[in-house]
């Protein structure tokens, strides 16, 4: 997956700067048509590459977000092990 967003964000420093806050500009102007608010956190995250406070950031969110998800999925899995071992006790064939 890096490989592929290495391939399609600018080499230049410059390049990904210009592109990155853009996206934030874009994303401040996401009531007009064509354009989002979705812009402004990929435009945050291209510009991550070159600024440490931003990437900073950027870190703690992934890392909160796949706790999150990792404790979501464990309460998913006992969820439907307790739904099918009542399952199992309910029909006796």
């Amino acid at each position: 997956m890096k490989e592929r967003a290495q391939k399609m964000m600018p080499a230049s420093r410059l390049g990904r700067l210009v592109v990155g806050v853009l996206l934030v500009i874009g994303g401040i102007l996401g009531f007009l048509p064509v354009v989002g608010f979705w812009m402004i956190p990929l435009g945050l995250i291209v510009l991550s590459v070159d600024f440490p406070f931003i990437r900073r950031r950027r870190r703690r969110l992934e890392v909160r977000l796949g706790r999150w998800w990792h404790k979501r999925q464990e309460e998913k899995a006992a969820k439907t092990a307790r739904q099918a071992g009542s399952n199992s006790k309910q029909d006796p064939k």
